[in-house]
């Protein structure tokens, strides 16, 4: 079997072990790696560009190697092991059973009105200050959280693992962990986490438009707009202080008729950001639907890794 078709059939041996099984339940390799870059930082850290670089250096380097180890040493001995391999590492860098998940389980809280506990669970969705939201501040955060993360839990993970391999894959976990770790403005990580901030622009920017794209084609499959998710993308993403997450929320908001946006608090600072989209507030029906919308671009992102392995098939 050619490498290529190898590693792709490994991806998505990967993705139906997320959707079978969801994360680790315990001793997850994402959080062993988040312990040791906090340890690392006590060592690192000063405020400064240079120093931020040097924990970005050491944490990914030392992923990437590890990465690099293990895919050598399962292409040495077979087919089988490499596709093992290249699936366990997509498994591990996967998180889009446990977003939706976790996105539905924040509907139904807002459904009960139980606003304690929804306050309780959006730490596991974003970054963001729940203290002072209502029920539609809960809603309109866990939507938008659950668009950015279908780019950076789902579609980017598969999308790395295909064009590189258990390295790729996990590097860029490694990254994008060390961006929710570091990469904010807050006082502390203003210019320590600037490399890491920088560095995960560079490695979401294909994924993040690959999945706008997505959204795009797959939104009349949740009732909603194909037309209004281009047109949020094409006028509204460019106003977002991400690059990436402006593209991806965009989408989402065109395509479910929503409006999102606006002051977003987070524990170091508010940020008044750009509106995008031109409907109403976002409601928790509106919420299922953005899951479920997530959950097909998912779907649509391994389908079209699957055609690339039929059509490597047909041109042998």
């Amino acid at each position: 079997m050619p490498a290529t078709r190898t590693r792709i059939v490994g991806v998505l041996v990967g993705f139906f072990a997320d959707l079978a099984l969801s994360d680790p339940k315990r001793g997850h390799p994402v959080a062993a790696f988040g312990r040791a870059a906090a340890e690392l930082e006590q060592f690192t850290y000063r405020d400064a560009k240079i120093a931020g670089a040097l924990q970005v250096g050491l944490a990914v380097g030392a992923v990437g190697l590890i990465g690099t180890a293990v895919q050598r040493a399962a292409s040495r001995n077979s087919p089988l092991r490499s596709v093992a391999a290249t699936a366990a590492a997509t498994w591990v860098a996967l998180g889009g059973t446990s977003l939706a998940r976790t996105g539905l389980q924040m509907a139904q809280l807002l459904d009960r009105d139980d606003i304690g506990a929804a306050r309780r669970l959006l730490p596991s969705l974003c970054g963001r200050d729940p203290a002072g939201l209502d029920g539609s501040g809960l809603t309109r955060a866990a939507l938008e959280s659950v668009a950015e993360n279908t780019s950076d839990a789902q579609v980017a993970p598969l999308l790395w693992a295909a064009a590189g391999g258990v390295p790729a894959v996990l590097v860029y976990r490694a990254i994008n962990t060390l961006d929710a770790m570091i990469g904010h403005r807050s006082p502390r990580y203003i210019r320590f986490g600037w490399a890491a901030a920088r560095l995960d622009d560079a490695a979401n920017y294909v994924p993040a438009r690959v999945t706008a794209v997505l959204v795009v084609a797959c939104a009349p499959l949740v009732g909603g707009s194909l037309a209004g998710a281009a047109r949020a993308w094409r006028r509204d993403a460019v106003r977002h202080p991400s690059p990436n997450a402006g593209v991806v929320e965009a989408a989402f908001a065109g395509a479910l008729g929503v409006r999102l946006g606006g002051p977003t608090q987070y524990h170091h600072e508010l940020q008044i950001r750009p509106t995008l989209g031109d409907g109403r507030a976002p409601t928790v029906a509106d919420l299922r639907r953005a899951v479920a919308l997530s959950r097909i671009v998912q779907l649509g992102a391994a389908a079209l890794l699957a055609a690339a392995v039929s059509r490597a098939r047909c041109r042998r």
